[in-house]
């Protein structure tokens, strides 16, 4: 059977970079105290939008524009879009025939949405390439993640307010038949928690029958303790690596979603794999939700901590919740 493998990866942010210290005294002002906070969850800087032309489809738009040109690819090449984002920018038509339409898609080319929150692109590539293996139609597809939070953000929540940055990232998946590419993938899901964070809070429903006040199209976030998926990722990902013969010393790259850096480590020390191996970004970028572990890869794949060959993980969470992991040789 062909490998499914990723062909290249780039990515695409703001340039506007923002640091703790204006978020620290926003928060001063209302009398909350964030400083622990961002240091608990290892932020320093983040990129974010600052104009009215840019959100989550323009980045993913500029994101599948570098990785094509960087893969020496036009959309013409491209059998399958594949979009996640929890923040699309329409609900319909779908974001990735935009994309499609930008790019100069095939008129054969499949396109598709997907939204599993945070958990959003990763579970969007690991999905593509089990169909990819399942149709031999389809030799290349481009994945697209991005989200565009901050409009919806509540301004007094420093969980979102303060700690998401805007970026996308994009991936080219492509049959390789001498390559194993794609290797296996596990998912776990929980709902222990699935009413803490709702977006829109009241609904598209009522939004529809009364219209959008101030504030109505924004997240409705109750604070949980995070640490919650540490346990069934590390369940998780031990299972994923034992059935395929994986050990953890074998891992080169680990690309874990970026919520918080103490969950990284944790989840790195309970099943085994070397501190160093986990990619952190979110000091730099902020918390990219559903870009988040791919931004990861990018970083590894440029400093060359990941060359051809090598067996790269990912984990992230999806707010609910729900755990996906994957492995696949880069």
């Amino acid at each position: 059977m062909p490998g499914i493998r990723i062909k290249d990866i780039d990515i695409y942010h703001p340039s506007n970079k923002v640091g703790n210290d204006f978020f620290i005294q926003h928060f001063d002002e209302k009398g909350i105290e964030i400083r622990g906070l961002l240091a608990a969850l290892g932020r320093n800087t983040r990129y974010r939008i600052d104009n009215e032309d840019e959100n989550s489809l323009t980045m993913a738009f500029e994101a599948a524009s570098n990785v094509l040109e960087k893969a020496g690819l036009t959309g013409a090449d491209i059998d399958l879009i594949a979009y996640a984002s929890q923040t699309p920018e329409y609900i319909f038509p779908t974001n990735s025939l935009m994309i499609h339409r930008l790019i100069h898609g095939a008129s054969h080319t499949i396109c598709i949405d997907s939204n599993a929150n945070c958990a959003g692109m990763t579970a969007s590539v690991e999905q593509v390439s089990r169909q990819m293996m399942a149709n031999p139609r389809i030799r290349r597809a481009l994945v697209v993640g991005s989200d565009h939070v901050a409009p919806h953000a509540d301004r007094n929540d420093p969980v979102y307010y303060a700690n998401f940055g805007d970026a996308a990232a994009a991936v080219i998946l492509e049959r390789d038949e001498d390559s194993t590419g794609f290797i296996d993938s596990i998912y776990q899901t929980d709902t222990c928690v699935y009413g803490n964070s709702l977006f829109p809070a009241e609904g598209l429903a009522n939004l529809g029958r009364h219209g959008v006040a101030a504030g109505e199209f924004n997240v409705k976030f109750i604070p949980f303790d995070d640490s919650i998926c540490v346990d069934a990722a590390s369940e998780s990902i031990q299972t994923l690596l034992s059935r395929n013969n994986i050990t953890p010393g074998e891992i080169k790259a680990a690309c874990f979603s970026q919520l918080s850096l103490p969950n990284i480590l944790a989840v790195a020390e309970k099943t085994g794999i070397d501190k160093d191996v986990a990619v952190y970004i979110g000091d730099e970028f902020g918390y990219t939700s559903t870009s988040s572990p791919f931004m990861a890869l990018h970083r590894a794949v440029s400093t060359g901590q990941v060359i051809r060959g090598d067996k790269v993980l990912f984990w992230t969470v999806g707010a609910g919740w729900q755990n996906v992991a994957f492995v696949i040789e880069y």
